[in-house]
């Protein structure tokens, strides 16, 4: 049986958690990423490799999503705003049950597809989403 006082704490926690996350999507929904000198951090793949890492574009992504501006969201970041509605679906349909969010099988799907990733949007010529998507 689980106490009142870790129910009230882990409520706490998970509204301590949501207001911060809240915070953080006003933030980046506010101040736009795409503009030099916004204060979001740089990335730290990229600034070592010079690479997009898989993460890439997420902030700017994000800020264009919630301005509703879909187009501009797959040019920042496709694999970011197709996976992440996937694992939250996958997510939401194993937690329930009692079941391991993170398999190993997912992880490796998600350890191949983030590198396949990288390789595929730091290639010359890249972004090739553009392009598909027609003029």
């Amino acid at each position: 049986m689980v106490s009142d006082t870790h129910r009230r704490s882990r409520l706490y926690s998970g509204l301590a958690a949501g207001g911060l996350g809240l915070g953080g999507l006003a933030y980046v929904g506010l101040v736009n990423p795409h503009q030099p000198g916004s204060l979001f951090p740089p990335c730290p793949f990229k600034l070592l490799t010079g690479w997009d890492c898989p993460a890439c574009g997420g902030l700017r992504m994000t800020h264009d999503l919630l301005h509703g501006e879909v187009s501009a969201a797959v040019v920042d970041n496709v694999y970011l705003l197709i996976g992440l509605p996937l694992l939250a679906v996958w997510a939401l349909w194993r937690a329930p049950r009692g079941r391991r969010v993170l398999t190993p099988v997912l992880l490796v799907v998600l350890l191949v597809t983030a590198t396949a990733w990288t390789v595929v949007r730091n290639l010359p010529g890249f972004p090739l989403v553009p392009t598909m998507l027609g003029p």
